[in-house]
Formats: C-alpha cells, structure tokens, sequence
C-alpha cells in the first residue's frame, strides 16, 4: 500500500493553522487543508506494514489501540497517493457513516497506532479522512442514499449525538422507517452543543442531516422523550426503540462556597455560547460571558481545553486551567509501549491559545479546589486552591491524589467552569424507560445485543459504555443498528 519508499521520501504535512493571536479573532474553523497533491504524498508515506494496528480498533492491555471503526486504512491511503480519490471515499464510507466529524475532532488513534511512529511521525490519516470527504462533496459524490424497499418497521432513536445518528442512518438504509427524536432545539447533540464552531462547525452537521432527511429520516426536535409519559407512547408506536442520549450527568465538586454564582458547568458554558452564535452572532446576548473576567477552568481534558479556547474568544482577563492528576511526560513511559495509546504530554489549540495571549500555559497539574470565595452579592470572587501528591491506599493498592498540607493559594475567579467529565445517564431518562443502570450508572445493555433490560428497548453510545470519543459513539451507533435489525427481522446485512 502506497508508495514503498514514501514514508523516506516525505516529511510528514499536515493543515495549515493560523496563528493563535489570529484565530481567536473568531470562531470560525481555523485549518487550511492541504492541497489534493500534497495529499496525495501523504496517502504515499502508508508502510504496508504487515500487521496494520492502526485499523486494529481494539484494547491492547487496558488501553485502546487502533480505529474503533476499523477503517480500512491502509486501503484508503493507497487510493489517495494513486489519486483515484472517488474510489477512496467509497473504500472509508464502508466502515464509517460521518468522516467529516471524525476528522476534525478525532484524537486519532489510528495515527497513534501507525507503525511510522515508532521511528518518526505518522502517516496523517485523520486529515486524508478529511481530504477524502470534503473531496467527495465537492465533486457531488455525496448523495441521499433512500432504501429501495421499506420493511414497514418503525424505529425510535432517541438522542441526535454521533450515536444515534449513526444508528438513524444504517436502520433507515436498511429499509426501517426511523424517526430521531431530539430534547434540545437544533440535531447533533454532543457535535452541535458540547463541542465549538471553530473545532467543528455547525454547517457540517447540517450538511448531513440535510442528506439524511432526503434518505427519509424523520427529526423531531424540543421533545424530551422522558418527559409526559411520552415513553409509553413510543413503545405503543415503535418496534423498537434505541436510547442514544449520552452520558449526561456532569460531575460536579463539592466544596464550600460551590453554591455561589457564577459557577457553571462546562457543557452549560459551550452550550450557552454556541447557542446563541447560531441564534444570533451573539447579538442577543444570551450566553455566559467570560469578557474580562478571571475565568478558572476545573479539568484538564478535551471539554477543558474548549472551555479555554472559548473564554479566551470571549475576551477573558485571564485563564487558570486545574488538573488534579501529575503532568504526562512527554514521551512514552516504558509501561504504555507502542502499539497503545500514547499517555504524553499534549498541548491542544486552547493551551496554544492562552499562551499566546497569557504568556504561560493555562494549566497547573496536580491541583484542585479547595474553596470558593463569594462576594457580598454572592458572586465568586475567589477561590482557594490545594496541591496534591499521589499516595497509596494501604487497603486498596490504589494510588489517590491526597491534599498537601499548608500547599493552598488564592487566585481570583469570578468565572469557574466544571470540566470534570460525566457520570452517566440521567436517572430520569432510566426512570421513564424503565431501563436498569449498572454500576457506573450507564444503562445496563447486554454486550453485544445492545438491549436494556426492558424488551424492545436498545442503549448504544456513551449512554451505555460511559463517557467517550465521538469515534467511539459511532462505532456503537453502527453496532447497535446492527443488534436492532436484527431482533426485528431474524437476520441483518448491515
């Protein structure tokens, strides 16, 4: 696959990205793809390496190596350096329903998993994804894909994230009649609400549900399943239904002072600013602001890098960032060896952005809230940090970040955003479907056949495995489709 000696002969490339100080101007995507030749040089450094972890999309030793998706990867490289691109997009939509997400928003770990990185750099497999698809809409190979045959089956997906709408699409094109039903006002869930334009802009979704719809699927929006005894309504109208709501409960903190204002969680916080981006340009004012204030961001991962990429956009003062476990190091550590997921150091657009602005990186490692400080108007004013140091639990074994004694500071905060990741379903979406939670407080689906322990009713997405990557949701998504036409018609081809 590809060009033998291609992986010698180029350097890798990837997207051109504007200057930090530049992109915060807006929030606009901020990349400039490659040229198609350029690309095409990328697609020759594939190696034909025997064994191809980077489609692998398994767990090596506890951690995730490869495409969850098992995108044919190497296939679909090859077809880029011989410049049949039309052929490309038919080879990666085989495995994978929307390429356009994955590649701006994908960590990318069939890049982690390439066997260029164990001597150099990865072939740039999420940016040929992106070639490949953006290609393929511009030449108008995209098409609305109706079934020829429709079974006379209705499905209910309920949830609009990457999951459900990856189910909407295989069940629809299977022949089901599939109506999605969505809580919030606009499709995309996760992709439309918890993550900003400039990482992935909103016209991208809409570019989609727009082919959807012409495919026949039906999207019904401001409709909370769990409310109104509209649960009991789907299961007298649908053969089945698919619960795709993600993992919703964000996990908050709980320490003096939490009750103040200004104390948001993150998803309100993106939320609340992509809303009325899309509304209104921001004119309407309907959104949490961050302009010139000293905005404190509790967790160090993707959602807390977006939270500081936003509040810089919003003109904040400053930008403090807290991760409570120690700095990665920056290069593999012997324990987390190649084909897996690298655990190093990773400094994201946000952090780039802050230090731009700031001077210094955003983040303080190891390093939690110990209290916040209101004013006499109950707004948040300050808050009261605590270092912390890894101690083992005798009883346990475990290592657990405990609180240094005498380490605490004062910082101002008069805006605190809670980045701490999510717990699980909502327990009032469980209670209207009747579903069981386990012990994680996910919906407790059967592996494989995706069903709840309710008939009829199915669970895919971080609403069943537990908070996780876009990439991850789809492939359950897919899979999930696959168990639901199954139970209904006796056998599946999907």
């Amino acid at each position: 696959m590809g060009k033998p000696t291609g992986f010698l002969e180029y350097p890798r490339e990837t997207a051109k990205v504007e200057a930090p100080k530049v992109r915060i101007a807006s929030f606009q995507e901020f990349r400039t793809p490659l040229s198609r030749e350029k690309q095409q040089e990328q697609g020759a450094r594939c190696m034909a390496c025997g064994v191809p972890f980077c489609q692998y999309g398994s767990m090596l030793a506890g951690m995730a190596s490869g495409c969850p998706l098992q995108n044919l990867v190497p296939e679909t490289n090859d077809l880029i350096y011989r410049g049949n691109w039309k052929q490309a997009y038919y080879r990666l939509t085989k495995t994978h329903c929307f390429p356009e997400f994955t590649s701006r928003v994908c960590p990318a770990l069939c890049e982690a998993a390439c066997s260029c990185n164990l001597n150099g750099e990865p072939v740039s497999t999420k940016e040929n994804e992106r070639a490949i698809i953006e290609n393929a809409f511009e030449k108008g190979w995209v098409k609305a894909e109706p079934p020829k045959v429709r079974t006379g089956k209705k499905i209910a997906v309920v949830g609009s994230g990457p999951s459900g709408l990856a189910a909407a699409m295989q069940l629809n094109r299977r022949g089901h009649s599939v109506t999605v039903f969505e809580r919030s006002d606009r499709i995309g869930g996760l992709l439309r609400y918890g993550i900003p334009n400039m990482k992935l802009d909103k016209k991208v979704i809409d570019r989609r549900i727009r082919l959807m719809e012409e495919e026949g699927v039906r999207f019904v929006t401001n409709t909370d399943a769990a409310a109104d005894g509209k649960a009991a309504e789907l299961l007298k109208e649908y053969d089945r239904i698919l619960l795709c709501c993600g993992a919703s409960n964000p996990r908050d903190i709980k320490v003096p002072g939490r009750e103040a204002k200004g104390i948001y969680f993150a998803v309100d916080f993106l939320k609340s600013v992509t809303k009325s981006l899309l509304d209104s340009g921001f004119e309407d004012g309907n959104y949490i602001t961050a302009k010139d204030k000293h905005v404190l961001v509790i967790g160090g991962g993707d959602t807390g890098n977006d939270c500081v990429g936003t509040a810089i956009r919003l003109g904040a003062k400053s930008v403090t960032q807290l991760e409570m476990m120690p700095k990665p190091p920056e290069d593999r550590a012997a324990n987390n060896p190649w084909p897996q997921w690298p655990r190093v150091l990773k400094t994201d657009y946000g952090q780039e952005e802050a230090i731009a602005v700031f001077g210094k990186d955003p983040r303080v490692y190891q390093t939690t809230v110990k209290e916040f400080l209101a004013g006499k108007k109950g707004e948040v004013q300050k808050a009261t940090l605590v270092h912390l140091k890894p101690q083992k639990d005798e009883k346990t074994g475990r290592m657990n970040m405990v609180p240094v004694e005498g380490s605490e500071e004062t910082i101002k905060a008069d805006l605190v955003l809670i980045a701490a990741g999510f717990l699980g379903a909502e327990q009032a979406t469980a209670d209207a479907f009747s579903v069981k939670l386990n012990a994680r407080t996910n919906v407790d689906a059967k592996e494989g056949s995706y069903e709840t322990s309710v008939p009829r009713i199915f669970a895919a997405g971080d609403m069943r495995r537990g908070q996780s990557l876009v990439v991850w949701a789809i492939r359950e998504g897919r899979d999930a489709a696959r168990a639901v036409d199954e139970s209904l018609m006796g056998y599946t081809n999907l």
